[in-house]
C-alpha cells in the first residue's frame, strides 16, 4: 500500500513550440511562460480549481486533463489516493500552438510522482516520459516541457520514446504571436497528406539538421534552417491570417514559423536587446497578442 506526502505539492511547467519548422514531431523548444499547479490527497472526492486561461471552459472533474494525466501515474505506481484537490493558475493559451496539453499531462504525471512518497524509485524520469509521451501521442513538446530547453525526441522501432536535450545560444529568444482565435491539434493534423515527394522529404531532413546547428550557436543560419517542406503549407486552410503573416515575415528575411499545430506564429530575435526585438512586436497585428520570450532552461519544476 502506498503512502502520500503530507501537505501540498507545486510545480510549474513552461509552454513549448513543436516542429520549428522543419522538425516535424521531433523538434521542440521549452519558452519561459509558465503554468502553475497545487496538487494535494485529500481524505476524499475531487476538487479542481482553475484560475487564468481556461477558467470558466475547462472541466472540473474527472475529466480535466491533469487529473487524468495523475490518475495515469498513480496507476501506473500502483498508488490509489482517497481524495485530491488541484489548483492550476494557467497562463498557456489553449489550442494555440504553445503545448498547453502537454503542460498539463507533465504537471499531471509530475505532482502525481511528487505525491507518493518514494515516488522516483516507483517511476524514474525515462518512465515519467514514457508515460507522458503516451498520454500526449507523440514527444515533441512533453520532452522540452519536462526537459527545458531545446530537445530532439522521436520513437524507437520497439516503441520506446527518447529525448536527448541540444544546446540553445544564449543570444537566441523568441516572439510568439498569439491570434484571438484557436485551432485544434487534430483539425491541424488532419489536413496533412498521407504521404510527400521524395525529394521533398530529403529536403526536409537537410533543414532540420542545420537547424540544430543554428540554434547551437550559429544563429544567423536560422532564417535557412526554419525553412519548412513537409507540413506547414498544407495547413494553410484552416489559418491564413498566420501563414500570411509567416510569409511577410520570412520575405523581410525573418526566421519564423507555425508554432505546433498552430495557430501562434513564433520568430526567432538574438536576445532580449537586440535590435529588431521591437520591430518583430510592431509586426503583430491587430488584436493578436505579443509576447516577448526567452528560452526555459529548466522544464518542470517544482516550487
Amino acid at each position: 500500500m502506498s503512502t502520500f506526502v503530507e501537505g501540498p505539492v507545486r510545480v510549474s511547467v513552461p509552454a513549448t513550440s513543436a516542429n520549428l519548422g522543419p522538425g516535424f514531431d521531433s523538434l521542440g523548444l521549452a519558452l519561459d511562460l509558465r503554468d502553475r499547479l497545487e496538487a494535494e490527497v485529500t481524505r476524499e472526492g475531487l476538487v479542481v480549481e482553475v484560475d487564468g486561461e481556461g477558467a470558466g471552459t475547462l472541466p472540473t472533474g474527472e475529466d480535466h486533463l491533469v487529473v487524468r494525466a495523475m490518475r495515469a501515474a498513480f496507476d501506473a505506481m500502483e498508488a490509489e489516493p482517497p481524495g485530491l484537490r488541484l489548483a492550476c493558475t494557467n497562463t498557456i493559451p489553449h489550442a494555440r500552438g504553445l503545448g498547453s496539453s502537454s503542460a498539463a499531462i507533465v504537471a499531471g504525471v509530475s505532482l502525481a510522482r511528487g505525491l507518493v512518497a518514494g515516488g522516483t524509485l516507483l517511476m524514474d524520469d525515462e518512465a515519467l516520459l514514457d508515460l507522458a509521451a503516451r498520454l500526449e501521442g507523440h514527444p515533441d513538446n512533453v520532452a522540452p516541457a519536462l526537459l527545458g530547453g531545446f530537445v530532439i525526441s522521436g520513437r524507437d522501432d520497439d516503441g520506446t520514446f527518447y529525448a536527448v536535450p541540444s544546446g540553445v545560444d544564449p543570444r537566441i529568444s523568441a516572439v510568439v504571436m498569439i491570434p484571438p482565435a484557436p485551432v485544434s491539434t487534430e483539425l491541424a493534423r488532419g489536413l496533412l497528406p498521407a504521404e510527400v515527394p521524395h525529394a521533398e522529404a530529403a529536403a526536409n531532413t537537410g533543414r532540420a539538421a542545420l537547424l540544430v546547428a543554428a540554434l547551437g550557436g550559429r544563429p544567423e543560419q536560422l532564417w535557412r534552417g526554419t525553412r519548412d517542406y513537409l507540413h506547414q503549407r498544407h495547413r494553410r486552410s484552416a489559418m491564413p491570417e498566420s501563414f500570411d503573416l509567416v510569409e511577410a515575415l520570412r520575405a523581410d528575411g525573418v526566421p519564423a514559423v507555425i508554432s505546433g499545430a498552430g495557430p501562434t506564429v513564433l520568430a526567432f530575435a538574438n536576445g532580449p536587446s537586440a535590435p529588431g526585438t521591437a520591430d518583430l512586436l510592431a509586426r503583430c497585428p491587430d488584436g493578436w497578442t505579443a509576447l516577448h520570450l526567452g528560452i526555459d532552461p529548466h522544464g518542470v519544476r517544482f516550487d
